[in-house]
């Protein structure tokens, strides 16, 4: 018997014609849990076959530390995807949340080992994932906004939080999520003993870094229960205001899941009020970045009337110029440009 292929072969562009044709609904979901993983490999293999099947897409990342994974699954194979994921072990009765707005999220499926969950880099000498901050739902994290005492930080990446935040959030000014916690550590110097918020998408994030801050003595840490994902289901549930303004964003292919109609954003072109991500179409550049439809007209959806150019040049021209260093236009150029900065750190 032939053994079947553990990872996706199809190209991008008949993937998502597939997708768009598809005549059934999607599920988007994700779910994490910090559980010891004796052989990731075994699981992902597992994961891959079990969820090829039922037509799962997603992005997920399996490691000796555990489980972090965003799914996009056909509506009538819900269930059974449950119950599968009760069949496992380590994934027995895992919370799981629903995405705020169902949509096509994801085009293939695509399940990776890796060292870590959350790329901070740090020595497992530096945290106790058996002492986290305290979970505060909905309600009680809103409590806890009111308290001056409290420093709240957002532990996204600085893109994630130019479209959505909660006020007075403190945004570290990073390169990369390795220089994160170290940053933040700097940032709450004198405030050990201070009531600290920390949020994320979907709280994975903060559970590494509530430890991480636990272990070097901070004793007042807190962080929102199920991220900004449950929190905003619960707030609409529930009837409370929504403290976090603007757009969650998500990485998938939506970009962005409305909260608010606050737009706290500008389009990094003209600087009119927008929260709209894209990826600049240069395929020498692909830079993340904000864009109102005005200026995406003008540009043919690039980031720059240099990557426009660039774009429009014939295929075999722009291969041979990406060669060359010196001659092709990316984002290396632009970088400094569309990071605007969000609030001044301390």
């Amino acid at each position: 018997m032939k053994k079947k292929t553990l990872f996706n072969k199809i190209n991008r562009e008949e993937l998502k014609q597939e997708l768009a044709a598809e005549p059934f609904n999607r599920n988007t979901a994700s779910f994490y849990r910090y559980v010891p993983i004796a052989d990731p490999q075994v699981l992902r293999d597992e994961l891959y076959l079990k969820w090829d099947e039922l037509k799962v897409f997603g992005r997920v990342y399996v490691a000796t530390e555990g489980i972090n994974a965003q799914v996009s699954v056909p509506e009538q194979n819900w269930d059974e995807f449950l119950s599968q994921m009760n069949g496992i072990k380590e994934l027995k009765r895992i919370p799981i949340k629903r995405a705020l707005q169902d949509g096509h999220s994801f085009y293939k499926l695509s399940i990776k080992v890796r060292d870590e969950l959350v790329s901070y880099g740090i020595p497992e000498t530096s945290y106790d994932m058996n002492r986290v901050g305290n979970h505060l739902a909905a309600k009680e994290y809103n409590a806890a906004l009111e308290d001056p005492n409290t420093t709240i930080v957002d532990m996204r990446n600085y893109y994630e939080s130019e479209i959505g935040r909660f006020d007075h959030a403190i945004i570290p000014d990073v390169e990369t999520s390795r220089d994160l916690l170290p940053e933040v550590k700097r940032i709450l110097k004198e405030k050990e003993a201070e009531p600290v918020l920390l949020y994320c998408t979907g709280g994975i994030r903060c559970e590494k870094a509530s430890a991480y801050l636990i272990h070097h003595g901070f004793q007042n840490v807190h962080q929102l229960q199920g991220g900004i994902i449950q929190y905003v289901h619960d707030v609409r549930e529930q009837g409370l205001e929504s403290k976090f303004k603007g757009k969650n964003f998500v990485f998938d292919e939506r970009l962005g899941e409305r909260v608010t109609d606050d737009v706290l954003a500008a389009c990094h072109i003209c600087g009119n009020p927008c929260d709209d991500h894209t990826d600049c179409k240069n395929d020498a550049c692909h830079i993340l970045f904000i864009q109102c439809s005005s200026c995406s007209e003008k540009l043919n959806g690039c980031c720059s009337e240099e990557c426009r150019d660039f774009a429009a040049l014939p295929v075999d021209e722009q291969k041979r110029l990406r060669k060359d260093p010196e001659r092709v236009v990316s984002k290396t150029f632009f970088d400094s440009r569309i990071k605007p900065k969000l609030n001044s750190n301390p």
